[in-house]
């Protein structure tokens, strides 16, 4: 009888040597890229949240690194913005802002977009747009009820500040990302196959 090697599901990070070392430097790296590119924060009006590349590099990490270390990269970013790291939008720490949700939904989109990445679902344009929306909608669907509880808003109001203004960048990064992720598979493809 003869046993079938069945290829191993991995995400981008999985082709990296090093094992738990990697690991660990993936986790901090994966913050740090989440923490640089919220730094760049773009007040826009009627709406205490802000616009940033926070919630790119969250998705892109996530699908990067897979559910595990996506997790623990955006909870690292997370918990250290909370006691104090000034990586939050536009340079900010703690937790008590309107739009502290979103960040809060960060942490459960890495792990869903690292956990579809792991299946596959970051290889074609078609199926990373899918999953980077998917993500984009965890955190709407965590962000958007912190902000109502913390500014008093109504739903409408809500998903008028926090929802409606995103959208047209929310469709250019998840477009970014469905070149970018796809694109990084099939370099690795061609450099493995040699």
């Amino acid at each position: 009888m003869t046993a079938i090697a069945l290829p191993r599901k991995r995400v981008l990070a999985d082709v990296i040597p090093g094992g738990l070392v990697r690991d660990l430097a993936l986790v901090l790296g994966g913050a740090g890229f989440v923490g640089l590119l919220a730094q760049p924060a773009i007040p826009l009006p009627g709406t205490p949240v802000p616009l940033t590349l926070g919630t790119f590099a969250v998705l892109l990490t996530g699908a990067a690194l897979g559910p595990l270390r996506g997790l623990a990269s955006v909870a690292l970013y997370m918990v250290a913005g909370m006691v104090g790291v000034p990586w939050f939008a536009g340079g900010a720490s703690g937790y008590g802002f309107p739009s502290f949700g979103y960040v809060i939904g960060f942490v459960l989109a890495g792990a869903l977009v690292g956990w579809l990445a792991r299946r596959g679902a970051d290889r074609t344009p078609l199926t990373t747009a899918g999953t980077m929306v998917l993500g984009n909608l965890v955190i709407y669907a965590v962000g958007v009820p912190y902000l109502m509880a913390a500014t008093g808003m109504g739903v409408r109001a809500a998903l008028a500040a926090g929802v409606v203004p995103f959208l047209v960048g929310d469709a250019l990064k998840v477009a970014v990302a469905a070149g970018l992720l796809p694109g990084a598979w099939k370099l690795v493809q061609r450099v493995e196959s040699r």
